[in-house]
This record gives structure tokens, C-alpha cells and sequence, in this order.
């Protein structure tokens, strides 16, 4: 099988190198009158900067369309709420200095950056997040679930979402969501974060680079790994090959206690320690 093209990552060193303790977050959500970024506004809009789990900075509001709200039957918002709210121009300074150096961190994040993006441009304000985190992939690689909207993950991990399809409430689930994923994947980076893109096959060059430190000294691992449609498995694995130039890239070798031979795809290896390391992280 031919490789994919390799994608631009983000630059090397700062925010998506340091330890996670030490890099900025925002956390964002945008309630809008429709979807069409273009022609439809943002009605409201919770930002949040994190640093090691502490809030740092906030805007939450209800944001003035200026013009029609859309259809409240979808979206939740009546005139009412926004009646009186201050209009995207006004909030735009605050918001874009909590934006700045910091990663990015939405749920379906595209549809939130697209409309951020055109909120800004209409204030004359320059913007964008070419780099950037979604839990949306992270939730689906961790978790076998039969969905994956907030509501649905916050039902199934025990956040409380009292209201949903508001943008402070989902933001607050957005942060839990986030605390619950790195316990599964246990990143050490922003940048190992931001390697987990589901739908491309994609392995994540850190746990890559273990299984060849593990292949070449002959040693063994235990492996959290979800197959496609199931929940993570614990694997005791002996390493005795790569296959780097697939797409997916595969390792190859055999469970420790049966000495079944088996195939992995790298990109669905979750985490992965020594074999005589203390047992699995709660």
C-alpha cells in the first residue's frame, strides 16, 4: 500500500513540545443561528483558557446577531437571551487575546474555527488556528461508543451536562472530556495530541518510535489497544517487526503468555509500557 502524503504539522519547540502541565489551552464553543458561516452569526460563545487544569481566563456570553436568530427550535436561544447582549465586535478584543498562544480545543473543531474565523474577519481582525486539537478524533480512538456527540460522551463517562447546546455547559463537559481522554491515551505532549487523527490511519510517531526501542532490545510491552468496533484490549506483546511503510503503518509479534502471532495496527494502540511495569492506570 502507498503512503499518505505527509501532512504540515505544527512548529516544533513551544506550546506543543512542553510538558502538558505547563501548555495553554482554550476550550471553546459556539452556539450560532445556523450553519453556514458566511450568512449565519454567532449567538453565543464560551472561551476558556486553561494552563494545569486551573482556569486562567474567560469570556462567556450571549452574543447579538444582529439580525434574525435563527431557528430556536434547534439551537435552544430565545430573542430574550440575547436581547440587550453585547454584538461579536465587542467581545472580539478579549477573546482574541485568550486565543493568543494558546492550542486550540473544540469538539468537531472545524465547524467552531470556520465561524470564529468569520466572526473575526467581519470585526477587520485577522485570524486562525491552523493547528489544532479535537477531541471529537480523540474520543473516537479512545472510546467504543455508538456516538460520539457531547451529549452522548457525557452521559456515557458520568459528566453532568445539565444543559446542553449551551455554550458555557458544553465547554465545562469539553474540559472533563479532555481530563478523561488523557488518562487513556496518556500523552506527554500537545503535539502527541494533536498526532491522533482518526479517519486518516495516522500512528502516532511517539508510541512508534517505542515499539522500535522495544523491537531493538528485545524486550517486552503491555498493550492498551481498541480494535475497530470494540473496546481496549490489554495485550502482553513481544515485538519481532515494523511495517512503517503501510498505510496503516503494522507491528508484528506474538502475545507473551500464548505466543500467538499477531498483527497491530500502530495508529490503534492507545498506550503502551514495559511488561513488568506496575499494572494499568485507573
Amino acid at each position: 500500500m502507498s503512503r499518505s502524503p505527509r501532512q504540515a504539522e505544527p512548529p516544533r519547540g513551544g506550546i506543543w513540545d512542553q510538558p502538558l502541565a505547563r501548555t495553554p489551552f482554550v476550550f471553546v464553543d459556539l452556539e450560532m443561528t445556523g450553519l453556514d458561516e458566511t450568512r449565519d452569526r454567532v449567538l453565543q460563545v464560551c472561551v476558556e483558557r486553561v494552563v494545569g487544569g486551573t482556569l486562567v481566563e474567560r469570556v462567556s456570553s450571549y452574543v447579538d446577531p444582529e439580525g434574525p436568530i435563527g431557528n430556536a427550535a434547534v439551537h435552544g436561544i430565545g430573542a430574550e437571551e440575547v436581547a440587550g447582549a453585547p454584538t461579536f465586535a465587542a467581545l472580539a478584543p478579549g477573546i482574541r487575546t485568550i486565543l493568543e498562544g494558546a492550542i486550540f480545543i473544540a469538539h468537531g473543531a472545524k465547524f467552531d474555527l470556520a465561524f470564529l474565523k468569520a466572526e473575526f474577519a467581519r470585526c477587520g481582525i485577522p485570524w486562525e488556528a491552523p493547528f489544532f486539537i479535537d477531541t471529537l478524533h480523540l474520543s473516537r480512538r479512545a472510546y467504543n461508543f455508538k456516538s460520539h456527540r457531547l451529549s452522548v460522551l457525557a452521559q456515557e463517562l458520568g459528566i453532568a451536562c445539565p444543559a446542553a447546546h449551551r455554550a458555557d455547559n458544553d465547554v465545562r463537559v469539553l474540559r472533563e472530556l479532555f481530563e478523561n481522554v488523557l488518562v487513556v491515551l496518556t500523552p506527554t505532549t500537545a503535539r502527541d495530541l494533536w498526532n491522533v487523527r482518526v479517519g486518516l490511519a495516522h500512528a502516532r510517531p511517539e508510541l512508534t518510535a517505542e515499539l522500535e526501542q522495544a523491537l531493538a532490545a528485545g524486550t517486552g510491552l503491555r498493550l492498551r489497544y481498541r480494535p475497530a468496533g470494540r473496546s481496549v484490549q490489554e495485550i502482553p506483546f513481544h515485538v519481532t517487526g515494523m511495517r512503517t511503510d503501510l498505510d496503516p503503518p503494522m507491528v508484528i509479534g506474538y502475545l507473551s503468555h500464548t505466543r500467538g502471532r499477531r498483527e497491530l495496527r500502530i495508529d490503534r494502540i492507545l498506550s503502551l509500557e514495559p511488561a513488568n511495569a506496575p499494572g494499568p492506570k485507573p
